[in-house]
């Protein structure tokens, strides 16, 4: 599985996130130094499907990358997703979430729940080098 850095304005959000769980993100990542885990992120749109306080949290840092493992959502088995549970849906499709993103709205926090066969590889990214636009 490969880690890529990508401009953090090409990601696209589909779900708003939780400001204190940002906040407290920024601050454990500034602590750290690094991002210890990469986005997951389609392809073709730069829908955000995990990572949504991270991409936040980015922009709270002045990040120009950010790591993320690009794949191709719609076409790809290996990731599912689903409505969280009460979330007020009772279906939610891979399109809805590249629709979502794409538009000028967001679900709600903790709307969609991506599942996949494999784990996101562990990384330790510097903030350093997610500052400058190249190596």
């Amino acid at each position: 599985m490969k880690v890529e850095l990508v401009a953090i304005e090409w990601l696209r959000a589909h779900e708003e996130t939780r400001p204190k769980k940002v906040r407290e993100l920024a601050k454990i990542t500034k602590k750290w130094g690094c991002y210890t885990k990469p986005l997951l992120v389609d392809r073709e749109s730069g829908s955000i499907l995990d990572g949504h306080h991270r991409h936040a949290v980015g922009h709270i840092l002045n990040l120009v990358r950010l790591p993320v493992v690009l794949f191709d959502y719609l076409e790809d088995d290996s990731i599912t997703v689903e409505p969280w549970p009460n979330c007020g849906l009772e279906t939610l499709t891979k399109q809805d979430i590249v629709e979502m993103s794409i538009s000028d709205e967001l679900y709600p926090p903790k709307t969609s729940r991506h599942t996949t066969s494999w784990n996101s590889p562990p990384i330790a990214e510097s903030l350093e080098r997610l500052a400058k636009l190249n190596d």
